[in-house]
């Protein structure tokens, strides 16, 4: 058999292209087949020509896999374009978006540690740092994200880790990253972006100060509703110092078959995207206009209370709409049940458009008050916009608005 061909475009030059090429040629690892399509490697392990050369590889002296919890070379392509993408230099992908938050955490605190976090946030993120590190020594501070007077005051000399999502779930709240990376700095903490609202094509936290970037890729990436996975990405030396050898060793790694999924996905994210975003910025206008709806929360809309913030940070309003529908929760549960092309569904970042109450699915652990402290009333509702065609999805929203 022959070898594998050698590669045109080399990675400095794949990474000078625009993001849409790098999306479709970045982290290629062609097999001596020459396939067009990236492999899938479904393998657990590998074999070794010799007990020197494992040993080598086990050492770190030879370069190659050695299990697939470890590494594989199909979630390497992946790991490797998503990189590119973010302006990162090392991802690594997990079993899922809540093991890439979890992992980006638990490697780098220890007990005595303190990490000062946005309030408003998913709500298996706040279970991780109002529960799950306390168990571990570890004290938490929750501040309101977009108040950066807050962030300071919490600061101690053992804060070692702001975490933060921007725009926030449910309610597409803006917290100014490239400030909060300022504060962090000066702390001597790192900053952890959940960016999975905003997407890589819409919103770069690394280039605005954050040190860690953690995605669901089950979201826009794969955006088909098909596979599980999560994405760390972050510097060089911090997965050498911290994360590699966490996930070695714990073992929160996703399927070569989920990250050739995702692999494929990153190539119409472009696309997928900026469809999404289309709809969602006319649907959002469409809505204002609507009686029965009293509220409608979008970032690049001007009534957004931070829609400078989201037009400097963002580069674009998102895929997902935020709005109250009349009558509370049994007026959102009617206008709900009577969607027929949007699904109702707690996923998002899907070709389908798909439609959340999160008082009662995402948010439901939260106690009353604390919902409303998010803002989050029994009557909102969360919809997130696929690929239809936006007069469809907004002739199937006004036909449900009847039975309010």
């Amino acid at each position: 058999m022959s070898e594998a061909p050698a590669e045109k475009l080399t990675a400095a030059e794949i990474a000078e292209l625009r993001p849409d090429t790098r999306l479709v040629h970045g982290g290629i690892l062609r097999s001596p087949f020459a396939e067009t399509s990236e492999a899938l490697f479904l393998t657990q392990g590998y074999v070794y020509d010799t007990a020197e050369q494992a040993e080598a590889r086990f050492k770190g002296d030879d370069p190659g896999f050695i299990y697939t919890r470890y590494s594989n070379p199909t979630t390497a392509m992946f790991e490797a374009r998503l990189a590119l993408l973010e302006g990162a230099e090392v991802a690594r992908a997990t079993a899922s978006g809540m093991a890439a938050v979890t992992s980006a955490m638990l490697c780098q605190l220890k007990a005595g540690d303190h990490v000062v976090a946005a309030r408003a946030l998913f709500g298996s993120c706040r279970y991780v740092v109002e529960e799950l590190l306390p168990r571990f020594g570890v004290t938490t501070t929750l501040v309101d994200g977009t108040d950066l007077s807050a962030w300071q005051a919490a600061v101690t000399p053992e804060t070692r880790v702001f975490f933060l999502e921007s725009p926030t779930n449910p309610m597409l709240e803006l917290v100014d990253i490239a400030a909060v990376a300022t504060i962090a700095r000066a702390a001597g903490a790192r900053l952890v972006v959940d960016n999975v609202f905003a997407t890589p094509m819409l919103q770069s936290p690394i280039a605005l100060g954050a040190d860690i970037v953690v995605y669901s890729a089950t979201k826009h990436i794969d955006g088909q509703g098909r596979c599980l996975a999560g994405v760390i990405l972050c510097s060089q030396q911090f997965l050498t110092d911290h994360l590699q050898t966490f996930l070695r060793q714990t073992g929160p790694s996703v399927s070569p078959f989920n990250a050739w999924v995702m692999l494929k996905g990153l190539e119409t994210l472009p696309l997928r995207v900026e469809r999404s975003q289309a709809s969602a910025t006319a649907l959002a206008d469409r809505l204002a206009g609507e009686a029965k709806i009293g509220k409608v929360i979008y970032p690049y809309r001007a009534d957004h209370p931070q829609h400078a913030l989201a037009k400097r940070q963002m580069r674009g309003g998102g895929t997902l709409v935020t709005f109250e529908v009349d009558g509370g929760k049994a007026g959102a549960f009617r206008f709900l049940n009577e969607l027929k092309v949007v699904r109702i569904s707690n996923n998002l970042g899907d070709a389908k458009s798909l439609v959340t109450h999160p008082a009662t699915t995402t948010h439901q652990r939260f106690t009353p008050e604390a919902r409303a402290e998010m803002g989050i009333s029994d009557g909102m509702v969360r919809l997130s916009v696929g690929l239809e065609h936006v007069d469809d999805l907004t002739d199937d929203i006004r036909r449900a608005l009847k039975a309010v």
